[in-house]
């Protein structure tokens, strides 16, 4: 017998089972060879069958017959490629770490939402060139517990809506129906209309906030009063008055109100300086806005809690992460700075 002085066998250029192959190993399997038996007929390592016969065998159920288990190709041929895919799918989040630290710790120290996130970083320079994932490859990696964020940790991600719905009648209106307001305020082109509200305390004689925000841009105050009645409303609305100065009246086109009695001298305040309507009585759908950005608020000041116990600074620094809050609707500009570019037109 001549002897081979070289090697003649050709290096694998993969490393991964075929179809074909695990189909030979069923045939082989069934006919009662043993793994290494197996493993030499298909240059494989004995252990790789081992692992492929764990991987594919399941145990069938039909009728009249006992349960009975067996390999089979096509469940090991699936079970590969699911296992595939979640090694894709840390090989991309391995490449878009930097990115993802990044969203982590919006999401986790600014409240963002994965969206805004994405959505805000693509409007960025310093992200131009660096591997990043989607909205929907971030919700998937939370949900697949790859990342430090939990669904847990996203506020808005699941809610509850726990509220029936009741119908109400005879409910005064406190001035101006929102019914007559001009047309061209509901595209919210035009900057200048506002949507007021208030957020009341943990009892009757806690604190409360006076809110209200802006329609075009959603830039949002967030004002401590006294209590939630006219009279802490009027100096709310007057605080405003000095603070805007004589720019009041082009800031403040229109304010939008429910009809709760703490708007009940709304009106006369602010009577030959800005138009006030009034929502319907009973329809929150009207005052979208008022709703969500206070489901805002509540995030940081959550419902039981006492609004004495907040100072105005904290008040403050509450308000304003809202407004860097990267918002879709924007397409991704945060609150602030399209109202700061507003603020530059009326100048």
């Amino acid at each position: 017998m001549m002897a081979h002085l070289q090697n003649t066998i050709q290096k694998r250029n993969f490393k991964h089972l075929t179809s074909f192959e695990r189909g030979m190993i069923s045939a082989l399997h069934k006919e009662g060879h043993s793994n290494r038996e197996i493993a030499r007929r298909l240059e494989r390592a004995h252990q790789t069958i081992a692992n492929e016969l764990k991987r594919g065998t399941t145990t069938q159920l039909k009728t009249g017959r006992q349960p009975y288990t067996a390999y089979f190709p096509e469940t090991g041929q699936a079970v590969y490629e699911q296992n595939r895919k979640k090694c894709d799918a840390k090989s991309k989040l391995l490449k878009a770490i930097e990115f993802v630290d990044f969203a982590c710790g919006k999401i986790m120290n600014q409240g963002w939402s994965p969206d805004a996130v994405v959505g805000f970083s693509k409007q960025q320079n310093d992200w131009k060139d660096k591997p990043m994932v989607s909205t929907k490859t971030l919700y998937n990696y939370i949900d697949q517990c790859l990342l430090s964020v939990r669904n847990i940790d996203l506020s808005m991600k699941t809610r509850l809506s726990t509220k029936t719905k009741r119908v109400r009648k005879h409910h005064r209106v406190l001035g101006t129906s929102i019914a007559k307001r001009p047309l061209e305020i509901e595209d919210r082109e035009e900057f200048g209309h506002w949507k007021i509200d208030t957020v009341e305390g943990k009892k009757s004689d806690d604190n409360a906030l006076l809110t209200i925000i802006e329609r075009k841009t959603r830039f949002y105050y967030a004002i401590k009063i006294d209590e939630q009645d006219h009279d802490s409303v009027d100096h709310g609305i007057k605080q405003l008055q000095n603070f805007c100065g004589e720019a009041f009246p082009q800031i403040f086109k229109t304010i939008t109100s429910d009809n709760g009695s703490e708007f009940s001298i709304l009106s006369v305040s602010l009577e030959g300086i800005t138009d006030v309507y009034f929502a319907r009585p009973y329809a929150s759908h009207e005052r979208g806005s008022n709703e969500r950005h206070n489901g805002f608020i509540r995030r940081y000041i959550p419902k039981g809690k006492a609004i004495s116990d907040y100072s105005r600074h904290t008040i403050q620094r509450i308000y304003q992460t809202l407004n860097n809050l990267p918002r879709k609707i924007l397409n991704y500009q945060q609150p602030a700075a399209v109202f700061e570019q507003e603020l530059a037109k009326l100048a």
